[in-house]
């Protein structure tokens, strides 16, 4: 594929994939706005709810599908789907529209960003593809620390719709090129699609969310609501485990619960999506309502939690990376969590900004310690045919985690602020006319109150938030108790190479198995050929006396007949006289000859001979990144299609038939 119409889709791919991962935390900042222009406070955790359950239940159906029906059309319908959710948000009239409306920019969200890891493989060499997957895992970080304060922006300099509308005109580029340069699907995989279990599983968790969501505050909990959702969520977990006993292609086999790793990391990661989308949720309301600041200044105040994170997550891959140690980051980062959100349920209306920002640190520097290595733990444990939806498996609990800590840290914060409003309604004096019920619908109105009664409703929802800390802070200790419980084991090499995008991603992957190992063995090897990768090979060949650039050279040309000198000059990106030493010494050595018009080279059969050395000498670095795996035809299949696409030689024979 030419380079420009390469960088298009990747281009457009990004787009696609920054929108939808932006969306789940850029409406943090906007909801105080939001709740104050449709009112619904008891629901502003539906707003980030509708999203993330949307996305993280529909996510195992676009994977299948698009694999099934060809990515291009499907990743197409995601952007639509987003689209047209996006601008139903923005227009939206009440609280409960904009939830609907969230969900159907969720449904195509999932799709967005499991579909675009996908297209990448397709359409990037092997060799190329471990850089690009950096850049990917970069527009995850850079969503993580922007989207809480872009949110902020565009309400103070537009209007909350803007977050909403923002995501329409970037989206139809993303359309466009993607509709205009992408290549049609090559090849189709055939599932057994698990659309019961789907179904199921999504059922399922939208009651039991409900339940933490209404109970206790929109309806008692004994009311014949919350005991039918009770009800109907015990039936469908009880159908969703008997039709996984029996899928072909399970969208969570059961088998991997009996495994500590997986049992462990699944509770933990759940706990650690619990806290970190709680507090993302209503810290903004807190600094908005409480001390008064900007829906931009509110995001600033974020940064350190998100900064934390980042960090914390990319100094963690490196350790994993460097020691094979990896059980002591989520005990440590999981102390650190519960440390922040304990420090956070100490802050009232009085506490200083910095004082914020420090607990924020130390939290986001909890979660930073964890979240990665959770999947790394449990891609390590699993065997090679679990590995993919064990992946997915360790992402989903974390998603699912956030959408029950929204919901269940709203309960909280509406059951605490109900009450501490009915001691002040019978202890404070209100001016004549004012209605207390605005409060809970328009939180800014606080702020046209005298000193008084302002400071008594500060008060309220200043102790309501904290409460929110104060419930979150020993369930996050009860993760911390658990992280002692996972094994430690000895780290398989493709597992080293830390993937940023997928602990910081706001969805759950669906690769294969072999999708998997090929994206860890690719990112090694791209990093080998970084670090005198040909130096290195040419010795192993038997090539002494060559330099790199040579035995670039013999490994270009292996397999080829006459090659141009200028082509393979172009290839190396250098001129043709820089290239001519080179050239003269192989030609010197016997490796090389050159065309009697002195155009062209071409390798003699000695050459021939040190080229195929290469190519074992490759081949069997690469099958020593993956012996941990243990023998499998399918990862033996991989590496000899791996082995010349990243050596660059013999690109039209497989590696084990020379």
């Amino acid at each position: 594929m030419r380079q420009k119409r390469l960088g298009l889709i990747i281009s457009a791919l990004m787009l696609g994939m920054l929108l939808a991962a932006l969306d789940q935390t850029i409406v943090a900042t906007a909801l105080p706005t939001i709740v104050s222009d449709l009112g619904g406070l008891e629901q502003l955790s539906w707003v980030v709810t509708g999203y993330m359950l949307a996305s993280t239940v529909s996510t195992p159906l676009w994977g299948k599908l698009g694999d099934q029906y060809g990515r291009r059309k499907l990743f197409v319908a995601a952007i639509v789907i987003f689209l047209i959710g996006s601008a139903l948000c923005g227009i939206s009239q009440s609280m409960g529209q904009l939830i609907a409306f969230r969900s159907i920019q969720g449904l195509g969200g999932g799709g967005l960003m499991v579909l675009a890891q996908a297209i990448v493989g397709d359409v990037v060499s092997a060799r190329d593809r471990g850089r690009y997957q950096g850049w990917f895992g970069g527009v995850f970080a850079v969503s993580s620390i922007v989207g809480p304060l872009l949110g902020g922006v565009f309400v103070d300099n537009l209007s909350w719709h803007w977050v909403f509308y923002v995501n329409l005109p970037i989206g139809a580029v993303a359309l466009f090129v993607i509709v205009a340069v992408l290549p049609r699907d090559a090849t189709l995989t055939k599932h057994r699609i698990d659309y019961a279990g789907v179904v199921l599983l999504g059922g399922a968790t939208s009651c039991l969310v409900l339940i933490t969501t209404w109970g206790g505050t929109v309806y008692p909990w004994s009311d014949p609501v919350i005991i039918g959702l009770a009800v109907a969520a015990l039936a469908l977990l009880a159908g969703w485990v008997g039709v996984e006993r029996r899928a072909a292609e399970p969208v969570l086999p059961l088998g991997l619960f009996r495994l500590r790793a997986f049992a462990m990391t699944a509770v933990v990661g759940f706990v650690v999506g619990f806290g970190m989308f709680g507090a993302l949720t209503y810290l903004p309301l807190f600094l908005q309502v409480v001390h008064g600041v900007s829906p931009t200044v509110s995001g600033l105040y974020l940064l350190p939690m998100m900064a934390g994170t980042l960090v914390l997550s990319i100094a963690s891959g490196q350790i994993i990376s460097r020691t094979g140690r990896y059980r002591f980051l989520p005990i440590t980062g999981t102390a650190f969590a519960t440390a922040g959100l304990f420090l956070l349920s100490t802050l009232d209306e009085h506490s200083g900004m910095l004082t914020m920002g420090l607990y924020l640190l130390v939290l986001g520097m909890g979660l930073g310690m964890t979240m990665q290595v959770l999947v790394i733990i449990v891609q390590n444990a699993v065997d090679f045919k679990d590995l993919g939806v064990a992946t997915s498996g360790a992402t989903f609990f974390r998603l699912i985690g956030g959408s029950f800590g929204v919901a269940t840290l709203g309960s909280v914060f509406t059951w605490r602020l109900n009450d501490d409003l009915v001691q002040l309604l019978a202890t404070t004096r209100l001016p004549a006319g004012f209605d207390p019920a605005l409060i809970q619908r328009d939180p800014t109105a606080i702020q046209r109150l005298p000193p008084g009664p302002a400071a008594a409703f500060l008060h309220a929802y200043s102790d309501a938030i904290a409460t929110v800390f104060a419930v979150a802070s020993p369930i996050m200790g009860l993760a911390f108790v658990l992280t002692w419980f996972i094994p430690q084991q000895r780290l398989r090499e493709t597992t080293r190479v830390a993937d940023l995008g997928e602990g910081l991603g706001a969805t759950s992957a669906q690769r294969s198995s072999l999708a998997e190992v090929e994206r860890g063995l690719v990112r090694l090897a791209d990093a080998d050929l970084r670090r005198g990768y040909y130096d290195r090979l040419g010795s192993l060949a038997g090539l002494k006396g060559i330099p790199p650039e040579g035995v670039w050279i013999v490994a270009r040309l292996g397999g080829e007949d006459w090659v141009k000198g200028e082509d393979l000059a172009r290839r190396a990106n250098v001129s043709r006289a820089r290239g001519r030493p080179y050239t003269d010494q192989l030609i010197e050595a016997g490796l090389v000859e050159r065309s009697a018009d002195g155009d062209s080279l071409r390798l003699t059969p000695q050459g021939q001979e040190s080229a195929l050395r290469l190519l074992r000498s490759s081949r069997e670095g690469l099958s020593r990144l993956v012996a941990d795996w243990g023998p499998h035809p399918q990862i033996e299949q991989l590496c000899d299609e791996l082995t010349p696409e990243l050596l660059g030689a013999f690109a039209d024979r497989p590696a084990g038939r020379g």
